[in-house]
């Protein structure tokens, strides 16, 4: 039987980025989607113009309530959250996992603490992130932060594998069981590489591929989604981490490699089932 997985984040009419990255990944790897909305925007906003509205609390309120009235809720295996936009927005997500849990127990809540990242600094408002170290971080059973995030989530500067330990383990005091930090670069990672890095509390794995040179937005929404999934069905840490980057590395290189600005899902789906490239996990060394 398909797993079965609630998705709430953000949705755009061109591009993948939200719900739009995580959807299709996860359906073609072969999980059943029920995606609810926290905005409908024409496009991703690194466009600097946009159409499109936010929805409120109230909205995603209503559609999970409708959700849980055809009686699937209890069939969840799982339920993943993006960008949150707002505190109420965010309070809704976490009712959403309450009672997604209240149906079915054995439920797992992922959350992608959207936040921010190098070079663009902290892009939400400024209740998000106290709210995401106080409330979401406490309810999470799997977090997938950025390094830029986790830094923000723990107040830890992070410029080495020490740093790197530190902080993740920090993170697993305020309640999250298993962690998958993105785009990790310290100065113990080779020029030309970068690191993704995995942690279920006893042991904490490093997968290092290849920098590849192009900046597109979706890509971290994809591989938490990807991520979360091989946990569900292996519950390895290491292995839904090489997994994940495995994938998204071959479709990011297609990307790369066409020279487009949108994350190329669809042109290069097989990588989330045959990955070109198959990358490793191994232990992190302090």
């Amino acid at each position: 039987m398909s797993e079965l997985i609630l998705s709430i984040q953000s949705h755009v009419a061109y591009g993948h980025v939200g719900n739009d990255a995580a959807m299709f990944p996860l359906q073609r790897l072969g999980a059943e989607v029920i995606a609810i909305h926290t905005v409908q925007f024409s496009n991703h906003t690194g466009y600097g113009a946009w159409t499109g509205e936010v929805f409120s609390a109230q909205a995603i309120a209503d559609l999970v309530r409708g959700v849980e009235a055809r009686g699937v809720l209890g069939l969840c295996d799982g339920i993943i959250s993006g960008y949150m936009g707002s505190a109420d927005i965010g309070a809704a997500i976490l009712d959403a996992a309450l009672t997604v849990r209240s149906a079915n127990p054995g439920a797992l809540y992922c959350c992608d603490p959207v936040m921010g990242d190098v070079g663009r600094g902290v892009f939400v408002r400024p209740d998000i992130p106290e709210m995401m170290r106080t409330k979401a971080m406490p309810e999470a059973d799997i977090v997938t932060p950025n390094l830029f995030e986790l830094s923000l989530l723990t107040g830890i500067e992070i410029n080495d594998h020490e740093a790197l330990i530190k902080a993740v383990k920090a993170l697993h005091a305020m309640g999250p069981k298993i962690i998958m930090v993105t785009s990790v670069i310290t100065n113990e990672t080779p020029e030309d590489m970068i690191d993704c890095v995995a942690s279920d509390g006893a042991e904490i794995f490093v997968v290092r591929t290849p920098r590849l040179s192009l900046s597109v937005n979706g890509a971290g929404d994809a591989i938490s989604a990807v991520f979360f999934l091989h946990w569900l069905r292996d519950h390895s840490a290491s292995n839904a981490m090489a997994q994940a980057v495995s994938s998204i590395y071959g479709v990011l290189k297609r990307t790369e490699d066409e020279g487009t600005r949108e994350i190329m899902l669809i042109p290069a789906q097989d990588e989330f089932v045959h990955p070109t490239h198959r990358f490793k996990a191994e232990p992190l060394q302090p």
